[in-house]
């Protein structure tokens, strides 16, 4: 595959011609609700698949179990009009409504689990091997899912499109995926911010939830679906995203996974980098509380890129007043994970903000 160090020319020229115009600050627009209107409304036009908001949900419940302190049961419902999606719903034991998360899982090519690699399966032991390698490899063994229900919050994790339940991809055929979603006019990553904009109003409208107090917390990919939800909905009133934040550009250099195909296609929406940078987008939730947490160590992402991301992301906020609604960490000699330590603290400060 041509990577971008064989294009120097074409390749340095593209990125030089992007200046991101419709950034805040930068845009035209001066009213922060008619940009930010406006920026949700670019975003959404280059995800190639339409709303699918009078799609009913249809939810079927199945497979109940109790854990310490909190209700495991499947639910399967419709995101869009193409699909059912099976995903875990843990609900804590109790009158409520609750707090809630929105758990959205990372990539790691491994498409086998899905929802198993944040919530243990309780009902398919094939995959309880699996998930526990993964737990222990990203998340110091524990499962965040039902960490945060065993502490009193509604959870939902749900299978994004070709991962767990749904016929698994094989890693070396996401681009072929990808190649024909876009001969059909539409995009594996729109599909994906589609679906997950969706969960979070299945959340939000849950009888158990407290609608006004929906989080989206995610690791990984997960962690830009997670940004990129609560730029896109309203249901969700806070996010957390750990190890996923950067500058385009910076993120744009030789032997990034951005440029390898197969799995950046899950987090590619062809034309919208002529509008907004990556930051931008994030920054269409403002003012939420939103916590941005990065590994010093992490291989995936620049330094370089995620301080000019954190950069951009401050000045967005600070614009509203509303600084010390967003916080931004690079955490000295971490990698790419989530570890336990770093899970509590993320924790804590979904108590404090939900």
């Amino acid at each position: 595959m041509t990577t971008a160090a064989e294009l120097p020319g074409f390749h340095a020229a593209l990125k030089d011609e992007l200046t991101f115009p419709l950034a805040w600050g930068t845009s035209p627009i001066h009213d922060f609700g008619a940009w930010r209107r406006a920026a949700r409304a670019t975003v959404e036009d280059h995800l190639l698949v339409d709303r699918q908001d009078t799609t009913p949900f249809a939810p079927k419940y199945a497979e109940r179990s109790e854990g310490d302190g909190y209700t495991r049961e499947s639910v399967t419902l419709s995101l869009t009009r193409y699909e059912r999606v099976r995903g875990a719903l843990l609900t804590p034991h109790g009158t409520g409504p609750f707090p809630a998360v929105l758990l959205l899982h990372d990539h790691g090519s491994r498409f086998d689990i899905g929802k198993e690699k944040l919530v243990r399966p309780w009902s398919d032991g094939t995959r309880l091997a699996a998930a526990e390698g993964w737990a222990g490899r990203h998340f110091g063994g524990r499962f965040p899912g039902d960490e945060l229900a065993r502490r009193g919050h509604v959870v939902l994790c749900l299978d994004a499109y070709r991962w767990g339940d749904r016929a698994p991809l094989a890693y070396e055929r996401q681009q072929a995926l990808a190649s024909s979603l876009y001969h059909l006019g539409s995009s594996l990553a729109g599909l994906m911010a589609r679906e997950d904009a969706r969960a979070a109003a299945f959340l939000a409208g849950l009888g158990r939830v407290d609608a006004r107090r929906v989080a989206a917390l995610g690791f990984s990919m997960g962690g830009f679906r997670a940004w990129q939800t609560a730029a896109l909905t309203d249901d969700v009133a806070a996010a957390v995203s750990v190890c996923w934040m950067t500058g385009l550009k910076e993120m744009m250099v030789p032997g990034n996974n951005a440029l390898r195909g197969q799995s950046a296609f899950h987090m590619l929406h062809p034309g919208l980098a002529r509008h907004l940078d990556l930051p931008d987008v994030a920054s269409i939730a403002a003012p939420k509380p939103m916590l941005f947490l990065h590994g010093e160590e992490d291989p995936l992402f620049t330094a370089d890129g995620v301080r000019a991301a954190y950069a951009r992301l401050r000045a967005v906020w600070s614009s509203r007043g509303a600084g010390d609604r967003l916080r931004t960490e690079i955490l000295p000699g971490a990698g790419h994970a989530f570890p336990v330590r770093v899970q509590d603290d993320v924790f804590a400060w979904l108590d404090a903000v939900l």
